[in-house]
């Protein structure tokens, strides 16, 4: 028998509501009523991060001591769904932020954590990430840009992909070649854009998520000193692959937004909207899409505070977080896709936002790992490696 005065496992605490509730109302205050124009302008609103920088949300996960709020990850997640709700791009962009900082805090030294933290929680810095090159994607660690060493510098020569926030960014965490062949061979480094050497080489026009920032950085010579090496020689991919991890919980929630604005555009459309002298919504087969969508948003959430609950509890996460993002970011995308077939014609125009869900939803099976990694790292916690070490 349970106790009646058992706590339910499930429940929020009131600072993890206030934290939701916070970002509802500025996503609701500040994105809502611009997010239109931006997405059709593709607009990235510097300003709005001057913004989330007052509110602390841009120091989320940095410790009080840099001047961050010091969140636990589902505070983190919660705050990421209710911006994805409004504006996905939004979100990415805060996440990645987030993503770099809980790196910073975890492997810098005390003389980086002093330089780079209170930027970036306090001083209106926004971070970049940059991994990605045009002949090493999922595979990482084919990676070619290179770091030489020269005294107590490394010069930096190559050529980075699909960097977020890379226009914008106040440092940018990128990986470089520093040995050898294999994934031993690489090394991360905290870059300040403004290096002479480092150029935005282009941005990147995308399908969806518009109002965030991507670009191609090139290095040509790029002089940094040998202390803008963020943790040992040799273990930068294991640093980006362990970056990424926590990341996915950002890109999971991101996720969950997406498919909680689908489901809110669905209901209400089904309730206004009539054919055959009923709301669509009485037809079971309008009726059904929403309650299989309202029943993985459930689901998707859930997978997301499990993950977010172990990484605060200092547990391992990586697979819980690999399965929360394959299973929000397909649902995401499965269900905007009925969420514009719900609206019919009018899902694709755009009248109604549906059709922003539905291009926004795809990148979450891509990036921080595609659908394929992650089911790679669930089977391979399930099976080991059977295709040798």
């Amino acid at each position: 028998m349970i106790a009646e005065d058992r706590p339910h496992p499930f429940e929020l605490t009131s600072d993890q509501r206030a934290i939701g509730d916070l970002a509802r109302e500025f996503a609701q205050d500040r994105i809502a009523p611009h997010i239109e124009r931006w997405d059709k302008a593709h607009t990235f609103p510097r300003e709005l991060y001057t913004e989330l920088n007052a509110i602390g949300f841009m120091g989320m996960l940095v410790p009080e001591t840099y001047g961050g709020l010091q969140s636990d990850y589902l505070s983190y997640a919660l705050a990421i769904e209710e911006i994805a709700k409004v504006d996905a791009g939004t979100a990415v962009t805060l996440s990645v932020h987030s993503m770099i900082c809980a790196a910073i805090a975890r492997l810098g030294d005390a003389e980086q954590r002093a330089l780079w933290l209170s930027r970036l929680a306090t001083g209106d810095c926004i971070a970049g990430f940059a991994l990605t090159e045009p002949d090493a994607g999922s595979d990482a660690a084919a990676l070619r840009g290179r770091a030489r060493r020269d005294g107590d510098a490394y010069v930096l020569d190559g050529r980075k992909q699909w960097c977020t926030n890379g226009s914008f960014a106040g440092v940018v965490m990128a990986m470089f070649r520093t040995g050898g062949p294999g994934s031993k061979g690489i090394s991360a480094f905290l870059i300040d854009p403004a290096t002479p050497g480092v150029v935005v080489e282009k941005v990147t026009e995308k399908l969806g998520i518009h109002t965030s920032n991507t670009v191609d950085l090139a290095f040509s010579g790029a002089r940094v000193p040998s202390n803008a090496r963020l943790g040992d020689e040799g273990a930068g991919l294991s640093s980006a692959l362990g970056t990424l991890t926590s990341g996915r919980i950002g890109v999971a929630a991101q996720a969950v937004g997406i498919l909680a604005a689908c489901l809110d555009a669905a209901v209400k459309f089904a309730k206004e909207r009539s054919a055959f002298g009923r709301p669509i919504g009485a037809f079971e087969g309008i009726s059904f899409k929403i309650a299989r969508m309202a029943t993985d948003l459930d689901a998707a959430r859930l997978l997301v505070y499990r993950a977010a609950a172990l990484a605060d509890a200092g547990k391992p996460f990586a697979v819980e977080a690999s399965k929360a993002k394959l299973f929000a970011s397909t649902a995401a995308r499965v269900h905007a896709s009925e969420a514009l077939q719900i609206h019919g014609g009018y899902g694709y125009t755009t009248e109604f936002p549906v059709e922003r869900y539905y291009r926004d939803a795809k990148i979450t099976e891509i990036y921080e790992g595609t659908s394929e990694v992650q089911q790679l790292i669930i089977a391979r916690s399930l099976l080991g490696r059977l295709d040798g070490p």
